[in-house]
């Protein structure tokens, strides 16, 4: 399917199914589709990010992954609250980038054209690119302080986890690309390739804990995801707010997306989607099906241990002290891309990039 045939669809989505809502101000398109042509490929394990805005201060649970039209649609529901100042919008480093072009779908306030307006000019100078940098980075920071060593290990894993992988967030920022969520490490290594520190990105893995994991490792454990994937599908029950990353209509991505990455050669990189989606799994097994969650939890910690290192709590706290003592590094390394961006203030243009998706 091409870009702009899965656009359209969610076009038409938004008419039949968020504009008749109570409380509905608009919709705007969001993640790695921003920018690209609409005659380009979408392949089966991307998805198109759709942002419902609502008036209610708390929005109802988010649909998630759904086809429509035979598009895969990921609907997210935003609060106006937090769109309604353009400061606090330019300095949110997964707020801005959805305002750096017209990406509106429906606008029936006006709202969301006044707030492009004023964030797309402003976006790529240097202050406003370094607070939204910083913002990355304190998430990492605040986190890991707020990392529980008292809850289940599928609970403790992502809480190491996710706050060490925005390291990967800071430089994407830093360099005005997207900061996706499940090719971030891929997204960051053709950052540092580009702007000169490709020596940085083993860092990057060897704090996840991949640098040196083998194909044959990674994608027996791909094995092991797709069996304890497909037995959560059908007992999940409790929502969580990954819930829709839990589905049949996911696992073109879930799954598949990570055996693609590994069949390109990147087999390192598919590491974080699969320890993310494990945990997962078993945060609503644990919950929805507990002797199910005792029975898979053993490949689990198995994927865990092989493909980052960590077997339990103590190796999580040592890793953890681990990021953030590379902090130090990471910020030397935005600085020079913040340096070396031909594209901030209007300097010219960035260097050449590969399509993220």
């Amino acid at each position: 399917m091409r870009v702009g045939t899965a656009r359209a669809a969610a076009v038409r989505w938004v008419a039949a199914h968020a504009r008749p809502a109570p409380g509905y101000r608009g919709a705007y398109f969001s993640g790695s589709t921003v920018g690209r042509p609409d005659d380009a490929e979408l392949p089966p394990s991307s998805d198109v990010d759709v942002v419902v805005v609502t008036e209610e201060d708390q929005p109802p649970a988010k649909p998630g992954k759904l086809r429509y039209e035979g598009a895969l649609l990921e609907i997210t529901y935003v609060p106006w609250a937090e769109l309604r100042d353009p400061e606090a919008v330019l300095s949110s480093y997964h707020l801005a980038g959805s305002f750096r072009t017209d990406t509106v779908i429906d606008d029936p306030t006006g709202g969301l054209r006044t707030l492009y307006a004023a964030v797309a000019p402003r976006f790529a100078e240097r202050s406003q690119v370094r607070r939204r940098c910083l913002d990355a980075r304190r998430r990492i920071v605040g986190r890991l302080a707020a990392f529980d060593a008292s809850a289940p290990f599928h609970e403790q894993v992502p809480a190491w986890m996710f706050p060490a992988g925005v390291t990967t967030h800071v430089l994407l920022v830093a360099a005005l690309r997207n900061p996706t969520v499940r090719l971030r490490y891929r997204a960051a290594r053709d950052v540092l390739t580009a702007y000169g520190q490709p020596e940085l990105y083993r860092e990057l893995l060897a704090l996840l804990g991949c640098a040196d994991v083998s194909e044959r490792v990674v994608r027996h454990h791909v094995g092991e995801l797709t069996r304890t994937f497909d037995a959560t599908v059908p007992v999940a029950r409790t929502p969580f707010f990954f819930s829709s990353d839990l589905t049949r209509q996911a696992r073109p991505i879930a799954v598949d997306g990570s055996l693609e990455l590994i069949d390109l050669g990147e087999h390192r990189e598919a590491v974080f989607w699969i320890v993310a989606t494990l945990a997962r799994c078993h945060a609503v097994l644990a919950v929805d099906d507990p002797a199910l969650h005792a029975e898979r939890l053993p490949a689990f910690r198995a994927a865990v241990a092989d493909l980052t290192g960590i077997t339990g709590t103590a190796d999580l706290l040592e890793r953890r002290d681990e990021v953030l003592r590379f902090l130090p590094r990471l910020d030397a390394a935005m600085e020079n891309v913040l340096a070396a961006n031909a594209d901030i203030n209007g300097q010219g243009p960035l260097p050449p990039r590969r399509a993220l998706c």
